[in-house]
C-alpha cells in the first residue's frame, strides 16, 4: 500500500538441486499474515514453475489450460489466512457480481452440509498425522472422491477458467498434471499423473499465523471460507514482513530462514511486491 515501509532482502532457497533466488520486498512495519499473501503467491509461482520446467525438459507437457476446469470442483485446500482473503476479496467486488459469488458459496456450503461431508472432514482431523506429508490417508482421498463427484464447481468459476486467477489459493498454483485433459473427468491413480512438486508452499502457507480458531473444522475448503469467516472473526497477531517470510521458509524448508543470504550469480529471481 502506499503509506506502508518496506525493507528488501535476498534469499536463496535450494528446490531439489535447483538455487531459487528470491529479491524479496516486504512490509517493515508490522501486518497480519493476510497481507503477505501476495508475496507468497509469487514465491510459489517461482517455486512451480521450476517443477515445470523439468517436467518440459524430460519431454513432457502440462495438460491444464484455460478452459479446462475439472480441477475447480475438488475440495481445494485453503489456510486461515486464505480463508479471511478470500472473504476480503469477495466483499471487495462490485455489485451485482458480489451477491452472485457470495450465492454460490451459500449453495455449496449448504450442499455439502447437506450430505454431512463437513462432520466427516472434522472427524478425520483426530486421525494421527502421518510423518510423510505426501502419504494421504486413504479415508481422506476417499472423502476427496466423493466431494469431486457432487460436480460442484468452485464459486469462482466462470467459463471453465478461474475468475480470481492472480488470486487464487497456493493450493491450487500446486496442481498440475501432464495426463490427457480427459482424463481428468474421473480421475483415479491410474489416470492422472501430476506434476511432482519438490516444495509446496500450501503446506507452509496452513502452519503460518495459525491461530487455531478454525482448527476444529479440520482442512478448510476453498467452499467453506464465506461461511467460516463470519462465524469466526479473525484474530491474527501482527508482525513484520520479514518476519512472516522467514517464518513460511521455515515450514518450506524445515530449517531457519539463512541469514546474510547471497544470491548466486546466476539463477531465476524473484521480486515479490
Amino acid at each position: 500500500m502506499q503509506n506502508e515501509n518496506w525493507v528488501t532482502g535476498n534469499v536463496t532457497v535450494r528446490v531439489g538441486e535447483i538455487p531459487v533466488n528470491m529479491q524479496l520486498t516486504v512490509p517493515a512495519d508490522p501486518v497480519k499474515p493476510t497481507r503477505m499473501l501476495p508475496i507468497f503467491q509469487k514465491m510459489t509461482n517461482a517455486i512451480v514453475a521450476l517443477s515445470e520446467n523439468e517436467i518440459r525438459s524430460a519431454g513432457a507437457e502440462i495438460s491444464c489450460r484455460m478452459g479446462c476446469g475439472a480441477c475447480c470442483r475438488q475440495p481445494v485446500p485453503v489456510s486461515e489466512p486464505e480463508v479471511y482473503q478470500l472473504a476480503e476479496l469477495v466483499d471487495a467486488m462490485p455489485e451485482p457480481r458480489k451477491t452472485v459469488i457470495k450465492e454460490r458459496f451459500a449453495a455449496a456450503s449448504a450442499h455439502f452440509h447437506s450430505i454431512g461431508w463437513f462432520d466427516r472432514i472434522a472427524a478425520l482431523a483426530e486421525l494421527p498425522k502421518p510423518a510423510d506429508p505426501d502419504n494421504i490417508p486413504r479415508e481422506l482421498i476417499a472423502e476427496a472422491l466423493v466431494y469431486f463427484r457432487e460436480g460442484i464447481p468452485c464459486p469462482f468459476l466462470e467459463e471453465e477458467s478461474c475468475s480470481i486467477h492472480e488470486s487464487r489459493p497456493l493450493a491450487c498454483r500446486e496442481y498440475l498434471v501432464t495426463s490427457p485433459p480427459e482424463n481428468c473427468s474421473n480421475p483415479s491413480a491410474a489416470t492422472i499423473e501430476k506434476v511432482p512438486i519438490l516444495l509446496h508452499p500450501s503446506r507452509a502457507m496452513r502452519l503460518v499465523g495459525q491461530t487455531g480458531l478454525l482448527s476444529k473444522w479440520g482442512i478448510l475448503p476453498l467452499v467453506r471460507a464465506l461461511e467460516l469467516a463470519a462465524a469466526e472473526p479473525e484474530t491474527f497477531e501482527e508482525k513484520t514482513g520479514e518476519r512472516w517470510a522467514a517464518e513460511f521458509f521455515e515450514h518450506l524448508t524445515h530449517s531457519a530462514i539463512p541469514e546474510n543470504a547471497v544470491l548466486p550469480a546466476n539463477g531465476p529471481a524473484l521480486t515479490a511486491t
